[in-house]
């Protein structure tokens, strides 16, 4: 069975960092493209960043650029988000997904969700 689970979440004060996981099992996650998407309370899910199979290529939304680092270790079956200078603004669940498709990640509509893992920035 396919199977992506998320963590590293949890509380953490403005300025903070956290860096997510997300290690699949029942399938390999060389040959496909993730994302990492948020969703607040009450909002929209959104996109945040998001990575080729093969990590040449990487995006991110405006609102955590130069701020989050996507990274993957195929070696370990495992993507990770690096989250730095967090911001209460950047509390949510956050979710990782898996497609074949990049296009598909990027655009929202990838196969494969993990169940989320909470991520609470202070103030």
């Amino acid at each position: 069975q396919l199977q992506l689970v998320e963590s590293g979440g949890g509380l953490v004060q403005s300025g903070g960092s956290l860096r997510l996981s997300c290690a699949a099992s029942g399938f390999t996650l060389d040959y496909y493209a993730i994302g990492w998407f948020r969703q607040a309370p009450g909002k929209e899910r959104e996109g945040v960043s998001w990575i080729s199979e093969d990590s040449g290529s990487t995006n991110y939304a405006d609102s955590v650029k130069g701020r989050f680092t996507i990274s993957r270790d195929n070696a370990k079956n495992t993507v990770y988000l690096q989250m730095n200078s967090l911001k209460p603004e950047d509390t949510a669940v956050y979710y990782c997904a898996a497609d074949s498709s990049y296009i598909s990640v990027v655009g929202g509509t990838p196969n494969y969700w993990g169940q989320g893992t909470q991520v609470t920035v202070s103030s």
